[in-house]
């Protein structure tokens, strides 16, 4: 695709946030080649597909950093509930009844509602992860899958997740990768913890490079007991190695970890709610990227990360719904203005979190957090074509002083008008151009049906 998209509002997002009003972005296949004003490069390009963008934005699309996707199939199926129970009583055994075929029609379901909502790319741990790396490529989105890994599945986890790492890392064009996915300290015990940390290191070695690495993605610190719930799940282990690692105490999650030599910047940690200054000590030594998910957090009352402390500390940070189960939505226009919001509230300070900054979590910090900001996450020449359009038309849009602002406080994942990934059209003009969406809900509602004839599996 040569096109140029032009007379909008380019958000750059680059190092100096440069805003270009009546500007223009000029692609070539499935790379950015020229950004700038439209009135400079009009006449320097001949030939090329002209989308005028007139009261419109043109910026990086957004990029959920940490999901499960294809959790769309349990959305609303267990609310109101604290995690631990909804994890062991409702969400696990369920699971054990999903069939690959559910994981791919469920993540069908998300990159729709994803792709509608402006985002590109989604990092997504679960189960049947071929399903749902199958599903996200064939919508033409980027996907970072993972296999969740638990204490009583070790034997098929590693080879599991070697195999996913070989057929999928950097595979369709460069729109898949892959990560090693311990699912917490709680439910992975501190020798396998090592181990999946070895595994990383050498699936890396093997599959992995400087600008696509495999990277450590795991809950961590979600709620305020995990070190006790990790005493409770391995304490009484025959293993004197884990009884030992498991015993001592702990100035917090990530000093256990700590202990364990398993941190490094190739770590995605989700959540970061209950931390010690120890463990932001050892974020920031460590060079970790966090993930906040203040929806998820808000709704099963985990509680509130400290993000402006996070911040102060210069630690990356960027931003993710969790999944459609416990959000219920994969609405990343929902999670940035709540995380400006919330943080305001909570610090009783209007000045906390600029909406700049927010955005920045959700473009170019989240790219980050992917290992993947040499290629994506703002406009610049030489990265890949990925561009969200926003219309301005509508009431709630105008009058427009800030872009930042609007996006942020104003402007909703409605407001979408196309989303293009690697140079082509996933949503053009409000239609998903690469999945059929009435087939898709159709089958999901028979999904449904067969599985809960009743309806009343809250009952």
């Amino acid at each position: 695709m040569n096109c140029i998209f032009f007379n909008g509002i380019v958000l750059t997002m680059n190092s100096a946030n440069t805003v270009i009003r009546e500007g223009c972005v000029v692609v070539e296949d499935d790379r950015i080649v020229d950004v700038g004003k439209y009135s400079e490069l009009k006449y320097k390009y001949h030939g090329y597909e002209r989308f005028d963008c007139e009261n419109k934005i043109i910026m990086p699309p957004l990029i959920n950093c940490h999901t499960h996707a294809s959790m769309t199939l349990l959305r609303g199926y267990a609310d109101d509930l604290p995690l631990f129970e909804w994890l062991t009583k409702w969400i696990f055994p369920v699971e054990k009844t999903l069939t690959p075929e559910d994981i791919y029609l469920g993540t069908k379901l998300a990159v729709v509602e994803s792709a509608l909502s402006g985002v590109s790319c989604l990092n997504t741990m679960y189960y049947f992860m071929d399903k749902e790396a199958e599903a996200i490529s064939q919508a033409g989105l980027r996907g970072v899958v993972g296999h969740v890994c638990f204490s009583n599945n070790k034997k098929q986890d590693r080879s599991i997740t070697f195999n996913l790492v070989r057929k999928w890392h950097n595979s369709k064009n460069g729109l898949i990768r892959v990560t090693v996915d311990p699912h917490s300290i709680y439910t992975v015990d501190p020798v396998y913890l090592k181990e999946l940390h070895e595994l990383k290191k050498d699936l890396n070695d093997k599959f992995g490079s400087p600008t696509a690495p495999i990277k450590w993605h795991i809950h961590t610190a979600e709620t305020a007991d995990e070190l006790v719930k990790m005493r409770e799940s391995f304490g009484s282990s025959e293993n004197p190695e884990i009884k030992k690692l498991v015993d001592e105490n702990y100035d917090g999650v990530f000093d256990y970890l700590n202990h364990l030599n398993v941190l490094d910047d190739q770590i995605i940690a989700a959540h970061c709610v209950h931390l010690t200054d120890k463990d932001i000590s050892l974020i920031r030594e460590k060079s970790i990227s966090v993930v906040h998910n203040p929806v998820s957090n808000l709704k099963l009352a985990s509680g509130i990360s400290p993000l402006p402390k996070l911040l102060s500390n210069n630690i990356n940070v960027s931003l993710g719904t969790d999944g459609p189960c416990s959000n219920n939505s994969l609405d990343m226009f929902e999670t940035v203005k709540i995380t400006a919001l919330l943080h305001k509230g909570v610090s009783l300070n209007p000045t906390v979190l600029p909406a700049t900054e927010v955005i920045k979590m959700a473009t170019i910090n989240a790219a980050k957090t992917l290992g993947w900001d040499s290629e994506i996450g703002s406009i610049e020449k030489g990265k890949k074509a990925d561009l969200l359009i926003i219309d301005l038309s509508k009431p709630h849009a105008n009058p427009l002083y800030n872009e930042f602002s609007q996006l942020v406080y104003a402007l909703k994942s409605s407001d979408v008008d196309s989303l293009i990934v690697n140079g082509r059209f996933i949503v053009e003009e409000k239609t998903v151009r690469t999945v059929n969406v009435e087939e898709t809900i159709t089958k999901v509602a028979k999904w449904v049906s067969d599985r809960f004839p009743d309806k009343s599996i809250n009952s």
